[in-house]
């Protein structure tokens, strides 16, 4: 047992000394790094102590002699900007725009060929615009709305890189479904699905415009996430020829209503519409549509928008109710039997004005009139979905 001990030892000892004189690993199983500063520069734009930075194209972070291995840009809140390695590891770019006004750190690290480390550390901050524009939206942020309802933003300044703006506004849904933006002009932005949304559907809008150059000199300024649910599903179809609104709810018949819809020479609209507005009681003048003094209504109860040019859904108090089903006598509207003053819940203005949502849908078919414009009011249902995605 003695003799054997001795070469037990003495192999220990032996490999014990190769193990520690293996001079190419670094203890965990990989090559060592060597001693020495490391080759890799790391350069920052724009330089430390800059003030006065675009919020976009200016920061640039590049390696000479090694590659980037992290880049960390903070703003003093602690909010990060993400960004991505390119060039084969020899540059860093942010994938999204600065905020105005606001002070960025940036700490960047590379390495070089041998795996040696540098690192680099700057701070800057951006620039405050003179010039700014707001977006104004709809719906509201916690409101529940028909199936019908688009994200809607109207620009303060017309756009004219609708590209950079486009890309800081975001609309998701629960469930998923695909969303588009389509601009209508330079100052606005409408976003839905390629058909009505479904009942119950999540749908959230963020907007994150602080610091986006939207034309040459102007930048925005808004932050802000909006939240909205999409309700029951009601589609309400006008046939101006039978005088009759067929409501649907749910895929199911709910209830059929006589209507009176645009006379001879002032014929409603054709196509699908969505309600804007909903006002118990408003005034209608004609001047202000181009009517001059044919009508001028102190009181028009239970008004629903269906168009910016002025046409509603509305109670009418004034013809008789055998107007209702049979003839065609509105100055473009869809008028349906009412009450002056609105005060009666049993009419037939009242009762579809209390079932309504801002967001449902009402479809008139067989008028002697054009379809409607997609831009007049929330009305992009109009366009197919090829056409919708031209500009998107």
């Amino acid at each position: 047992m003695r003799r054997g001990a001795l070469p037990a030892l003495l192999l220990g000892a032996v490999l014990t000394l190769v193990s520690g004189c293996s001079g190419d690993d670094d203890g965990k199983g990989g090559k060592k790094v060597p001693d020495g500063p490391s080759q890799a520069v790391v350069n920052i734009a724009p330089k430390d102590g800059s003030g006065n930075v675009a919020t976009s194209g200016a920061l640039k972070v590049t390696a000479e002699k090694g590659t980037i291995s992290s880049v960390k840009v903070a703003d003093d809140k602690g909010h990060t900007i993400d960004g991505k390695i390119a060039d084969g590891g020899a540059a860093w770019e942010p994938t999204t725009h600065l905020a105005a006004s606001t002070k960025y750190t940036v700490d960047a690290i590379a390495k070089d060929k041998e795996g040696r480390t540098s690192a680099k550390h700057a701070a800057f901050t951006t620039l405050t615009p003179d010039n700014t524009f707001a977006a104004y939206f709809t719906p509201e942020d916690g409101s529940t709305v028909g199936v019908g309802m688009p994200v809607s933003l109207n620009f303060s300044r017309g756009i004219t890189d609708p590209k950079a703006v486009e890309k800081a506004i975001k609309v998701t849904a629960e469930p998923a479904v695909e969303i588009k933006g389509h601009w209508f002009g330079n100052d606005r932005l409408d976003f839905r699905p390629e058909k009505y949304w479904a009942a119950g559907t999540k749908v959230t809008m963020t907007m994150d415009l602080n610091g986006v150059q939207g034309r040459e000199g102007v930048y925005g300024t808004q932050n802000k996430t909006v939240k909205f649910t999409v309700g029951r599903s009601q589609v309400s179809t006008v046939d101006a020829e039978t005088h009759q609104m067929a409501i649907v709810r749910d895929g199911k018949p709910l209830k059929t209503i006589p209507i009176s819809a645009g006379g001879p020479g002032h014929s409603t609209y054709n196509g699908q519409m969505v309600i804007s507005e909903k006002l118990e009681v408003t005034r209608m003048d004609g001047r202000t549509v181009g009517f001059g003094g044919e009508y001028d209504i102190p009181d028009v109860p239970h008004a629903m928008r269906l168009s910016t040019s002025g046409t509603f859904l509305h109670g009418n108090y004034w013809s008789g109710s055998s107007t209702f089903g049979s003839e065609n006598v509105s100055h473009g509207c869809v008028g349906l039997e009412d009450e002056r003053g609105a005060g009666d819940p049993s009419t037939p203005a009242a009762w579809f004005f209390n079932q309504s949502l801002i967001g449902d849908v009402v479809i008139v078919k067989n008028s002697h009139d054009k379809t409607i414009q997609p831009d007049n009011g929330l009305n992009g249902w109009n366009m197919s979905w090829a056409e919708w995605n031209k500009d998107s």
